[in-house]
């Protein structure tokens, strides 16, 4: 099992989180493998254990390197980035995502969320924190917003009729995190100008979406 694990390093200065946060991933993620949690940039590049899969890394570390060499110098070196942040301005977020990070997380996300990030990050997918998604589109209210493809999946599947169990069980997921897509998901698009609180909505938008192709539906009794 370990050799199919996604083998991941943790960036933090904020040792506390760090040391936290390492122990939670360690106990509560099964396919993935803590094999680095560092302070500094620095220590990550010169660890034994590096390369890695993914990176968790922290946007607001106290050097003077800027993000986007970090994510280059990483990406050339085959390594999936998934950035943290205390909060962000959208252009920082918008610079970070043009360089190259494919997941963008505030530290204050269900740590469920950063799993799911970290996952998502390994097979090539973006993870936007939902409060970064809302504010990268703060000014386009009236388009439907942006789903990360595992958001996309829920919408599908939870939309299509399935309840929130199952909806977990198809993807390979807790119900508690399945239950914390359909919240973000609603948000989005509560933001976006759209009112999907019932599964009636949901749907209905999931279609007008193109997320739900109407001919796969099951047939109402």
């Amino acid at each position: 099992m370990s050799d199919n694990r996604i083998r991941l390093a943790l960036v933090d200065d904020h040792r506390m989180l760090l040391g936290a946060l390492s122990e939670w991933i360690r106990r509560a993620a099964d396919d993935i493998n803590m094999v680095v949690a560092v302070a500094s940039w620095p220590e990550l590049l010169t660890s034994p254990d590096f390369p890695v899969d993914v990176v968790l890394l922290d946007l607001d570390l106290k050097d003077s390197i800027p993000v986007s060499l970090k994510i280059s110098t990483l990406k050339s070196a085959g390594v999936k980035v998934v950035l943290m942040s205390t909060y962000s301005e959208p252009n920082v977020v918008r610079e970070a995502l043009a360089a190259g990070a494919l997941g963008y997380l505030v530290k204050s996300e269900d740590a469920e969320m950063i799993v799911e990030a970290i996952r998502a990050a390994r097979n090539g997918e973006s993870f936007i924190s939902a409060e970064l998604d809302l504010a990268l589109n703060a000014g386009t209210v009236g388009g439907s917003p942006k789903l990360s493809a595992q958001e996309r999946r829920v919408m599908a599947l939870y939309g299509g009729g399935e309840p929130v169990k199952a909806v977990a069980f198809h993807l390979s997921i807790s119900e508690e995190t399945a239950k914390s897509y359909l919240k973000r998901i609603r948000e989005k698009y509560r933001v976006a100008g759209f009112d999907v609180g019932t599964k009636v909505a949901l749907r209905k938008r999931a279609i007008e979406d193109g997320i739900l192709i109407e001919s796969d539906l099951p047939p109402r009794s």
